[in-house]
């Protein structure tokens, strides 16, 4: 029996803690740092994730991910000049690798705040260099060059983990695991996400374009690997909302489109053009950028609070202004995990420019939601696999 002993599991009075294989190794090798029962349960279910979405789209993939459910996900699709700025990557040359997680990261930053990192591809210097700037628990990938590896393990004062996933590993075809003392045992959900699960389209609009398919697929993959209800707003190749474990969908349609609408807010000139101090650090910046875009900017513009973190008072960001620049948002992807049992969940899908939607379909109210992306233009595939995660 392979086994790696823990610190402690889900919390510090969890003791004793291990992870092993009763049959082989252990698919992973810790190059640096010691793994936590929460970090292995990250990288596993991050791993699977970037390993699909390769797969499904030929694309190098990355995944930021927070206590079991990815808090962004993306492929490869260069950044325009506005996403490079937003991101914190202006006028840096990208590799496609550190494309996949500047996107990843950049969805929502605040989430990703301390995040575990999951790589489809080999782990190169820039990418390295650019985690080594930025909060992260770990990261795992088949493989880093040693300039990565070098950089990584300077990172955290030496105690970064770096895990090295075997790509040839394949797991046995039925998982276990204990509950209370009860062992529940099932098939893995191997399905495969791919466009073949797009072809049923019922609604009046019936065409979805090759980039639409492609964030519809990472909306799906994502949602596989994220603790259900959830849902997923995407575009241009990285998940831009995510809702997770919500016990009702249109509560998961309405969280993750706020955060798809922050995504979107953060792309305003008065927004990329708030005057921060130099000194004021990247994850302050991404908690005053929440603030300012979230409805709360006046706790920013008190009396003294500004000059903390700005050269002069920026303006208001009114109500107004937000709307009219979310207006401009279009062509917006949206998966979920399950059916659609209301048309409510598309008009809040609509409001945040949604084009786009993939779901299992199967409700008996179906002819209610169809009729309501009819009302909007909105094309939908019914894909006919749910993708529930717990």
């Amino acid at each position: 029996m392979d086994e790696l002993a823990l610190k402690y599991g889900c919390n510090p009075n969890q003791k004793p803690a291990r992870v092993f294989m009763e049959d082989g190794t252990l698919p992973f090798k810790v190059l640096n740092g010691k793994p936590g029962y929460i970090n292995l349960l990250d990288a596993l279910n991050s791993w699977q994730l970037v390993s699909e979405l390769k797969e499904a789209t030929g694309l190098p993939a990355a995944a930021s991910f927070k206590h079991v459910s990815p808090a962004g996900a993306a492929v490869a699709v260069p950044l325009s000049s506005t996403l490079e700025k937003v991101y914190f990557v202006e006028g840096i040359e990208l590799s496609p690798i550190a494309t996949a997680y500047t996107r990843a990261r950049g969805a929502d930053r605040m989430s990703s705040y301390g995040d575990f990192v999951a790589l489809s591809d080999e782990c190169d210097e820039q990418t390295a260099a650019f985690l080594k700037r930025e909060v992260s628990d770990g990261v795992i990938a088949p493989s880093y060059s040693d300039e990565a590896l070098a950089i990584l393990k300077e990172k955290r004062k030496g105690t970064y983990l770096v895990l090295q996933m075997d790509p040839a590993y394949r797991p046995a075809p039925l998982e276990r695991k204990q509950v209370f003392g009860v062992c529940f045992e099932q098939q893995r959900n191997d399905v495969k996400i791919t466009e073949e699960c797009l072809q049923d389209i019922p609604t009046k609009a019936k065409t979805i374009p090759a980039d639409a398919r492609r964030d519809l697929l990472v909306a799906l993959i994502t949602l596989k690997y994220t603790q259900s209800n959830s849902v997923c707003y995407a575009k241009d190749g990285q998940a831009v909302g995510i809702g997770a474990g919500q016990q009702s969908r249109v509560h998961c349609t309405r969280l993750a489109g706020n955060k798809a609408d922050n995504w979107f807010l953060r792309q305003c000139p008065a927004v990329l053009n708030l005057p921060f101090r130099d000194d004021v650090r990247r994850p302050d910046r991404d908690n005053a950028i929440d603030v300012y875009v979230t409805g709360a900017g006046d706790e920013l513009l008190a009396d003294g609070e500004w000059q903390r973190l700005f050269t002069e008072r920026p303006a208001y960001f009114s109500s107004e202004q937000k709307a009219a620049w979310l207006s401009r948002m279009k062509g917006l992807a949206l998966a979920s995990d399950a059916f659609f049992p209301f048309g409510d969940n598309i008009e809040r899908a609509a409001r945040s420019g949604v084009s786009y939607i993939a779901q299992s379909g199967g409700s008996i109210r179906d002819d209610n939601v169809i009729e309501t992306c009819d009302k909007y233009g909105i094309a939908m595939a019914m894909t006919h696999i749910r993708l529930f995660h717990h």
